[in-house]
């Protein structure tokens, strides 16, 4: 089984509100139009919105291209893959 890559740097770059571009991305969880749920190097991340896109994804980048307008981004510090746990990803996100 290939190894993950060293921890990469998390840096996002919105521009007005309308789209942006995220690294560090580890996973995509779950995304519509409204919202986008990933993981990224430092925890959940829920990105809130109208008209959301995901344009590019590049897990092996562990980059993330998204477009539409973006009224809110929610970090969340619950365990990261591999770590045991009984709750499901989401009971621990919206505690």
């Amino acid at each position: 089984m290939e190894e993950r890559q060293a921890s990469r740097q998390h840096k996002m770059i919105i521009t007005d509100r309308a789209g942006g571009i995220l690294s560090g991305v580890l996973d995509i969880l779950a995304f519509d139009v409204n919202e986008i749920i990933l993981e990224t190097e430092q925890g959940m991340l829920m990105i809130k919105g109208k008209d959301l896109h995901v344009n590019r994804l590049t897990l092996e980048k562990g980059e993330i291209d998204i477009s539409g307008h973006i009224d809110s981004l929610l970090y969340s510090d619950v365990a990261k893959k591999g770590t045991k746990s009984n709750e499901s990803i989401f009971s621990r996100l919206f505690k």
